[in-house]
C-alpha cells in the first residue's frame, strides 16, 4: 500500500507541477505585449547605442571631442533617447505589428529618417557646427543595427510562436462556419501569434464540433465574462450575417475596461493593408479597396534593382557558378545548363536557365514517369524522382541549381522576387491562375518561402496572386531575406 500511495502522490505532484507550468505560461503569454514592448525597447537601446559608438570611434577615434563645449559623448546620449523616442511616437513598438509584414521595418526606418531629419533642421536653429560625418556614421550604421536588430528578433519571436508563446489569446464571434474558416485561416499564419482560446455564437442552441478546433464559451452576450475567464486579450469578429451594426456596437460596448483590442474580419481577403483604407462617411468606416498596381515609379524602381542586383550577384558568384558548372559536366553526360521553355510576364515564353540537376534524356523520360506524380493541379512532383543525378539532389536542396536566372533577370525576363515560372504551356493556366502572368517570374517568390515542399496547387495560386495583387518593393525585400533563412537553414 506504501509503494501505492508513494506513486499516487508522485502522480499529483507532477500532475500539479504541469498544471503550476501550464499557468506560467499563460501568464507570461497574456503580459506578451508589455514584454515585447521592453524587449524591443532594450534591443533598440543596445543597437543605437553600438551605432553612436561606432560613429565616434570612425570620426574622431575613442578622444573626447567637443562641439560648442559639449562632448560628442553627451551629444550621443541625447541622441540615443531622443531616437527612442521618435520610434515610440513612430508606434514602432506595436505589438500588432510584430512577427509578419514589413511595417514594422517601415516604421523603423521612418523613425530613424526622422531622426536625420530632425538633428539637421536643430543643427541648422542652433548655428551648431555638428559633425556631418558623426552624424552620417551614426544614422547609417544606426539604422541598419536597428533593422539586424528586428530581424533577429523576429526570428525568436516567430520561433516561440510556433511553440504557441507569447501568442495574443483571441475570443472569436461568429457564425459556425465564419468560425471554422478564420480558425482554418490563422493556423497557416502561426507567426502572426494569433491563438484561439474560444468562440461565441449567435444563439444557446449553436454548437461547435469536436473537429472544428475551437471551444465554445458561450453566446455573443455572454463576451465579455468569456475574455475575463480566457484571460484573452483580442476579440475577433467575423464576417457573418448575425453580426449586426447593432449588435457589434453592443460588443464593443461590453469590452470596454477591459483592455482587449476589438478586431473585425472584413469578407474582403487577400487585400494587403497599403491597398487599404478607412473613411468615414455619414457615420459609417467605408473600407476603401485600391486598385492593384502594375505600372509607375515603384515598376521602375523595381526593374532597376532587379537588373542591379543581378550584376552585382553574377560578379560575386562568378566562381562559384564555374566551379558547379564544371561539376555538372564532369559528374553525368550533358551540358551544363538546362533550358526549358516557361512563361513570363503577359503570357510571352521565354527560356529558363538552370543548372542541370537530372539525366539528359530527362524529358524524353518525363512520360513514363507520369502516373508517379505525386503534386496537384499544374504541379509535377516525385519525391524521389530517378531522374534527379546525386550532384542534382544536392544542388537542388541548396537551390544553388537556380542560380543561372540571374541572367534571365539581366535580360529583364524575370524579377529577383516574383511568381515562380512553370514548366506548362500558358494555356494551361485557366481563370485567376492566368493574373500570375502580370508581373515577371521570380527566382524565389511568396510561395517559396511559405513552405514549398508542402504547398498545395490550390494554397499556391493562392500565395502567388496574394504577391501579385498587393506587391511592394518592402514586400520583395521581406522575401529576399526570408529565401536567405530558408537557404541557410536547407529548407
Amino acid at each position: 500500500m506504501t509503494l501505492l500511495d508513494d506513486r499516487m502522490s508522485e502522480r499529483r505532484t507532477r500532475a500539479d507541477q504541469l498544471a503550476s507550468s501550464a499557468a506560467r505560461r499563460e501568464s507570461v503569454d497574456r503580459l506578451h505585449g508589455p514584454l515585447l514592448r521592453a524587449a524591443l525597447t532594450v534591443t533598440d537601446a543596445v543597437m543605437i547605442a553600438l551605432a553612436l559608438l561606432g560613429a565616434h570611434v570612425a570620426s574622431f577615434g575613442l578622444a573626447d571631442v567637443r562641439v560648442a563645449g559639449v562632448s560628442y559623448w553627451a551629444v550621443a546620449g541625447a541622441l540615443l533617447l531622443g531616437w527612442l523616442g521618435v520610434l515610440g511616437l513612430q508606434d514602432a513598438y506595436e505589438p500588432r505589428l510584430l512577427g509578419v509584414g514589413a511595417e514594422e521595418y517601415k516604421r523603423v526606418v521612418r523613425a530613424s529618417v526622422n531622426v536625420f531629419a530632425l538633428t539637421a533642421i536643430l543643427c541648422f536653429l542652433s548655428g551648431s557646427d555638428l559633425s556631418r560625418l558623426f552624424v552620417g556614421w551614426a544614422v547609417s550604421l544606426g539604422l541598419l543595427l536597428l533593422l539586424a536588430g528586428r530581424f533577429a528578433g523576429r526570428f525568436f519571436l516567430v520561433r516561440a510562436r510556433r511553440l504557441g508563446r507569447l501568442c495574443h489569446r483571441v475570443v472569436v464571434l461568429g457564425d459556425r462556419a465564419a468560425i471554422v474558416r478564420f480558425v482554418a485561416s490563422l493556423e497557416t499564419a502561426p507567426a502572426a501569434g494569433y491563438g484561439i482560446v474560444g468562440a461565441c455564437l449567435p444563439h444557446p442552441d449553436d454548437r461547435l464540433r469536436a473537429g472544428d478546433g475551437v471551444e465554445s464559451l458561450g453566446v455573443y452576450e455572454d463576451v465579455a465574462t468569456a475574455v475575463r475567464r480566457a484571460g484573452a486579450d483580442v476579440v475577433a469578429v467575423t464576417a457573418s450575417e448575425s453580426i449586426t451594426p447593432e449588435r457589434l456596437r453592443s460588443i464593443a460596448w461590453s469590452l470596454e475596461g477591459l483592455s482587449v483590442d476589438l478586431v473585425v474580419a472584413p469578407a474582403v481577403t487577400d487585400v494587403a493593408g497599403p491597398r487599404v483604407s478607412i473613411r468615414p462617411v455619414a457615420g459609417l468606416p467605408l473600407l476603401y479597396v485600391n486598385e492593384p498596381q502594375f505600372t509607375g515609379v515603384q515598376r521602375l524602381v523595381k526593374g532597376s534593382i532587379d537588373r542591379f542586383g543581378a550584376v552585382v550577384g553574377l560578379l560575386l558568384l562568378a566562381p562559384v557558378l564555374l566551379v558547379v558548372g564544371l561539376l555538372v559536366r564532369g559528374t553525368s553526360s550533358g551540358p551544363a545548363l538546362f533550358r526549358q521553355a516557361r512563361v513570363g510576364r503577359d503570357g510571352r515564353p521565354f527560356s529558363v536557365l538552370k543548372f542541370r540537376t537530372m539525366t539528359a534524356d530527362a524529358e524524353q523520360r518525363l512520360g513514363e514517369l507520369a502516373e508517379l506524380n505525386e503534386g496537384d493541379g499544374l504541379l509535377f512532383k516525385i519525391a524521389a524522382d530517378p531522374r534527379i543525378t546525386p550532384l542534382g539532389r544536392v544542388l537542388r536542396k541548396t537551390s544553388i541549381d537556380e542560380l543561372p536566372q540571374l541572367i534571365n533577370v539581366l535580360r529583364g525576363e524575370m524579377s529577383l522576387v516574383g511568381p515562380r515560372p512553370l514548366a506548362v504551356e500558358g494555356d494551361a493556366f485557366v481563370g485567376p491562375e492566368q493574373r500570375r502572368h502580370l508581373v515577371k517570374p521570380g527566382i524565389t517568390g511568396l510561395w517559396q518561402v511559405s513552405g514549398r515542399a508542402e504547398q498545395s496547387w490550390e494554397d499556391a495560386v493562392r500565395l502567388d496572386l496574394y504577391y501579385v495583387e498587393n506587391w511592394s518593393l518592402a514586400t520583395d525585400l521581406v522575401i529576399l531575406l526570408r529565401t536567405v533563412l530558408a537557404l541557410f537553414r536547407g529548407n
